[in-house]
């Protein structure tokens, strides 16, 4: 655990120093979160993930990537991508 915690920390040091990192946070187990969905305008809200054999998110993290080579190579440098775990891409809607 130890070395996985301090491979975090490499990331996270070197994303600050290179300017990506924008943000995140670490999240709660998925049991924790709440499924919302609405159908026929009637709000539906449901303990935990919407799928219960959903992989649980553990935190998210915002990166400025100056495109899609960018982000997979800072994706591919996170702990959680490495030993058969996933780590997810979202570009983010800039409204």
């Amino acid at each position: 655990m130890e070395a996985e915690i301090k491979a975090y920390g490499k990331v996270l040091e070197d994303a600050q120093a290179a300017g990506t990192l924008r943000g995140g946070d670490p999240c709660q187990p998925s049991a924790a979160g709440i499924s919302v969905q609405v159908h026929d305008g009637q709000t539906k809200a449901t303990d935990g993930p919407m799928h219960p054999a959903s992989p649980r998110l553990n935190g998210y993290w915002v990166f400025d990537c100056k495109d899609r080579a960018e982000a997979i190579a800072w994706a591919a440098r996170i702990p959680a991508a490495h030993g058969g775990g996933t780590v997810e891409v979202h570009p983010i809607f800039e409204m």
